[in-house]
């Protein structure tokens, strides 16, 4: 089957924070979309009819996990990322934000420490500030050709011993990078020296691009597998942010009764209704759809940057390993954070997401969804041209 990924969808007035929430976040609700991690594109349909066919029997109750759940999440994980995970290891967590909170708050003294490695998703910075704990931050190195690596020499220096749990975002957001594993291994070497717990956020996971392949942090030696807990789940690749999907996996014994034990006395591990039969759908019947889906994801990418090179120079997109979000540059267009927005948000009409909000590391970039139709990433960055050139004239 030829999935349609040049279909363009109305997202206004279905509640889709990527477009109903653009007046309370940019103060007008005429952009472009281009910020929120969610892809444009139609779930798939094997996913809608499998929800369909439950919505038949009118009847939503208590429910139990279905016999086929987990099985079929280890299926998947052993054929994309050869990582034969156990099923004792695995429990649903509802969101992986949430289980961030979570895993602070049943395995962290208030006193203790949080790493993260801007720039870097924001919640790995506001979750534990919101619980009241010391973020410390060991920026990546940014590489002379765009590209970052882990600065292991700092995380020396910043790590003190009240420094607890770091979090790790494998693939990276925003900068795409499918971590090698000689940096996760010494990273998980040094972590569990310290005694310091990771929560590796692999929700983009199934998304590796041209030909990269994400390597699971746990499973690159026996250290990393007793210091961390892994987070994933099918949204991100299915389309499926509304429907909360996500599962935790631990295997160290030790680490996974203090984390479950906590989540199992909150009642915070069991899935709703519609997660199981989403979630079954997509690892079960969704390699093909990924397959085309990630082949128009990287034609996008391609065209994105063919067209920032030929068109705007000033603007350079870093070819992310995985995901669809690219972080683009625009620190040679000279601009302070609010003029730079003004040119994207009030020029151009387009809704990014800053790159300050990526905490330090992120002055001057941007982070742009490209999964959207291409006739409308096009007309954006046409648009996004004409305002960079209005601005070169001045």
């Amino acid at each position: 089957m030829k999935y349609d990924f040049d279909k363009v969808i109305e997202r206004r007035g279905t509640g889709a924070v990527k477009t109903d929430a653009l007046m309370k976040i940019y103060g007008r609700d005429d952009l472009t979309a281009l910020w929120v991690a969610d892809m444009d594109f139609e779930t798939p349909d094997f996913i809608t009819d499998a929800l369909k066919k439950r919505l038949e029997h009118s009847l939503y109750g208590y429910t139990v996990e279905p016999g086929e759940y987990w099985p079929t999440v280890m299926k998947w994980i052993q054929e994309h990322h050869q990582w034969k995970v156990e099923r004792e290891w695995l429990t649903y967590i509802p969101g992986i934000v949430k289980g961030i909170g979570m895993a602070i708050n049943a395995l962290l003294e208030k006193d203790e420490k949080v790493i993260i490695q801007p720039p870097v998703y924001h919640p790995f910075r506001l979750v534990p500030q919101r619980n009241n704990l010391e973020v410390v931050c060991n920026p990546l190195h940014l590489n002379d050709d765009g590209t970052y690596s882990m600065d292991f020499e700092n995380l020396e220096t910043v790590c003190d011993e009240k420094c607890r749990m770091l979090i790790l975002s494998n693939p990276h957001n925003p900068a795409g990078i499918v971590w090698p594993r000689d940096t996760l291994e010494r990273l998980a070497s040094f972590c569990h020296r310290r005694g310091i717990i990771v929560i590796s956020d692999e929700i983009h996971c199934d998304m590796a691009l041209y030909g990269h392949r994400h390597i699971p942090f746990a499973s690159v030696s026996p250290e990393a597998a007793s210091c961390s807990i892994t987070f994933g789940a099918p949204s991100k690749t299915f389309n499926i942010a509304g429907i909360v999907s996500s599962y935790a996996i631990v295997p160290s014994d030790s680490l996974r009764e203090r984390f479950y034990g906590w989540l199992h006395a909150n009642e915070l591990c069991s899935p709703p209704l519609f997660s199981p039969i989403a979630t079954i759908a997509a690892f079960s019947q969704g390699e093909e759809w990924r397959r085309q889906m990630l082949e128009y994801v990287e034609g996008n990418i391609d065209w994105l940057c063919s067209f920032c090179t030929d068109n705007m120079p000033q603007i350079k997109p870093l070819k992310p390993q995985a995901s669809f979000l690219v972080w683009i540059d625009c620190r040679a267009l000279g601009l302070g954070h609010d003029e730079l927005v003004d040119l994207f948000v009030n020029k151009a009409r387009l809704a990014l997401n800053d790159g300050e909000m990526f905490n330090p590391g992120g002055q001057g970039f941007m982070r742009l969804n490209v999964a959207v139709p291409r006739s409308v990433l096009r007309d954006a960055m046409e648009r996004l041209n004409e305002s960079v050139r209005r601005f070169s004239r001045k």
